[in-house]
């Protein structure tokens, strides 16, 4: 009939709960846990309810709810969300496990039986075959629209076209997007939504934030330009769509994929130095754009800062950085023979054959064998991405890579 106390307890007992206790609120004597204690039901009775509140009034998502339960969120991705929200003005944000994980929650909300969505052609490709498979399983439909082809996209829209999706800058042409342009235009249509990639764009490359100039959400990999250092695979979600929002996060507490805490904690200690970094690798971008423009042998380079590119007035319209992704195209040099010269160029031991971008040393691949590798090479020739070395610079000297190219590009070069 006496309540048992923890001091008459044995020795092994005793030892692990007075370590935990130590460690309060957490169920592991010296780290953080995915699972914290919650001392008593009045407490998941008031997070519950906190939870209804966000649904019923809309001012926001309950991601933003304390931890509960690891698959809803953790200390590290609530710190994480709350610094994202302010970077992207947002009302609401989630943590993903990945970039993909972001497109693929926001396109299952938004694909619903019969619904219709256009797409922009240079998205990430397997963004693409996400979308086309998507809507193949619940009778949708895609269309794809090329890039900055605004007359066509009007065309695309239906009645039952529920998103617009587009990259900004896409990858491996660069192109940019027209943001006000695509937000009129998506929005004649009632309750279709655009959801803008920003990964190779960065969160500090416009001149105004995506969902102040009426985007309605933002997708983003995190591995990328906010993490900046090749640590952490992320992604993220930013809207103001409460609605939307919540149903995101509905979606996650079923069958996960949030980020991890450990990863949160470390994006989230990183920030500041991200920033930077992505400065820092913009204005190199931008200096070997410029010598690759200038070389006799360079048919083409690819980059937002160089004066022919398509985009050059939305650029320097809405635009504050141009990326440290580029790519270039060698003359009369075939497919075969950019993929020696990507081999070439990383045998000087700087630039290192690698995929993604923004991350610490400079990265380098040939787009054919990366990212085309299956794709018939007419339909590659026909999209413009044939004949590509892509750059992803890193923190190296820009003089440094300009050596390396330079020496790869002599065509007597010794070994």
């Amino acid at each position: 009939m006496t309540r048992p106390r923890l001091e008459t307890m044995s020795a092994t007992t005793r030892a692990l709960h007075d370590a935990v206790n130590a460690n309060a609120p957490f169920l592991h004597p010296e780290r953080r846990t995915i699972q914290r204690d919650l001392v008593d039901s009045t407490n998941v009775v008031s997070w519950q309810e906190a939870k209804a509140r966000f649904i019923a009034l809309g001012d926001g998502a309950w991601s933003e709810l304390p931890h509960l339960y690891a698959r809803y969120g953790t200390p590290g991705t609530a710190d994480l969300i709350a610094e994202l929200r302010r970077l992207e003005h947002a009302t609401c944000g989630f943590v993903t496990d990945c970039g993909m994980q972001a497109v693929a929650l926001v396109a299952d909300v938004l694909l619903t039986h019969g619904a219709h969505a256009v797409v922009m052609r240079q998205v990430y490709n397997k963004t693409r075959s996400f979308f086309e498979a998507s809507a193949k399983r619940v009778g949708g439909s895609i269309a794809l629209v090329d890039d900055g082809d605004l007359d066509a996209l009007a065309a695309a829209l239906r009645p039952e076209t529920r998103f617009v999706f587009a990259e900004t800058y896409t990858n491996p042409l660069t192109r940019a997007q027209d943001i006000p342009a695509l937000v009129e235009l998506t929005h004649r249509i009632r309750g279709a939504r655009l959801v803008l990639d920003t990964t190779i764009v960065s969160p500090w490359g416009l001149r105004t934030r995506p969902l102040d100039q009426g985007v309605d959400v933002v997708v983003t990999s995190m591995t990328k330009s906010v993490g900046g250092q090749d640590t952490a695979l992320g992604g993220y979600i930013a809207t103001n769509d409460a609605e939307l929002g919540n149903q995101v996060m509905d979606l996650i507490a079923m069958r996960g994929g949030i980020l991890d805490d450990e990863r949160a904690r470390r994006v989230t200690q990183n920030l500041a130095l991200a920033e930077k970094n992505h400065a820092r690798r913009c204005e190199t971008a931008t200096k070997v754009a410029a010598y690759l423009a200038a070389h006799p042998r360079i048919e083409r380079a690819f980059h937002p800062s160089l004066a022919d590119h398509p985009d050059a007035a939305v650029i320097a319209r809405d635009y504050t950085r141009p990326g440290s992704l580029l790519a270039f195209r060698v003359r009369d040099v075939d497919e075969a023979g950019h993929g020696v010269l990507a081999d070439r160029l990383v045998s000087t031991g700087v630039p290192r054959y690698a995929l993604s971008f923004d991350g610490l040393v400079t990265k380098v691949n040939h787009h054919k064998t990366v990212s085309e590798y299956f794709t018939p090479p007419d339909v590659v020739k026909r999209l413009g991405i044939d004949r590509l070395i892509r750059l992803g610079i890193g923190l190296e000297d820009a003089d440094d890579l300009i050596a390396c190219l330079d020496w790869t590009l002599q065509p007597t070069a010794s070994s």
